[in-house]
């Protein structure tokens, strides 16, 4: 079994059941990855340099998240954080670089710090540009299709089959969102309107945990990742 370091980075499956970990900081000359492995743990392929970091087609900013589209295509978020900016670089199912879109900014196509990265049922691809409190919708080619703000400041975002869009905000407040709160928004990949809300545990303006990451079961169960308690916290349906 092959031991793979991830820091504040994601895990994701894909349709065959391979597991992709974005390793976002270098650290003792790793990082700065994503790396695919199976369910055994043995690394099956891997993406940039472990610990050099850069924007080019070998290299990554600071990986934070990653899925792969049902035809093998890999989209990387690259970029985190408010400093960084970020990109989405592609790849195919092999590894080779396709091309990469944005840069900082909180334009169209512009990233202010990437979080997440979700595709939905119509192969769209949904990005979490926390900075600047919005989801961006592109194609599959960098086409920028719409924006969002409705669902807060997305750290999480996770579709279901049935296009069911579920949004973790471990950030919002008076001051960096004005008008939402920290907590889970539910809603649809397919109209944008958000259904319902979760808010996250705690008092007052000082919630006791942060959720960052978020998906569901086959049952419908939702499970939300704290960063700051370490926990995972599951919602029955």
């Amino acid at each position: 079994m092959s031991i793979v370091r991830v820091m504040s980075g994601r895990l994701n499956a894909d349709k065959d059941g391979d597991i992709w970990a974005a390793d976002g900081p270098a650290k003792d000359g790793k990082g700065q990855q994503v790396i695919k492995f199976n369910p055994q743990g043995r690394v099956l392929l891997t993406l940039g340099k472990a610990g050099i970091g850069g924007n080019g087609p070998d290299t990554f900013i600071y990986p934070c998240d990653v899925v792969v589209a049902p035809n093998g295509d890999i989209f990387v978020a690259d970029g985190h954080g408010a400093d960084t900016g970020g990109r989405i670089v592609k790849f195919s199912k092999e590894g080779k670089f396709i091309k990469a879109w944005g840069k900082k900014g909180s334009g169209p196509g512009e990233f202010g710090g990437l979080h997440a990265i979700a595709l939905d049922s119509r192969g769209r691809v949904f990005v979490g540009d926390r900075t600047n409190s919005r989801i961006q919708i592109f194609d599959q080619d960098g086409k920028f299709l719409g924006e969002w703000k409705q669902f807060g400041r997305p750290s999480g975002i996770f579709i279901d089959r049935a296009d069911t869009l579920y949004v973790a905000d471990s950030q919002s407040d008076d001051k960096t969102n004005p008008g939402f709160q920290k907590g889970i928004r539910i809603g649809s990949a397919k109209d944008g309107i958000v259904k319902s809300f979760i808010p996250i545990p705690g008092a007052g303006d000082k919630p006791m945990v942060t959720a960052e990451g978020v998906a569901t079961d086959a049952k419908g169960n939702l499970y939300a990742a704290e960063a700051n308690s370490n926990n995972l916290r599951k919602y029955a349906k």
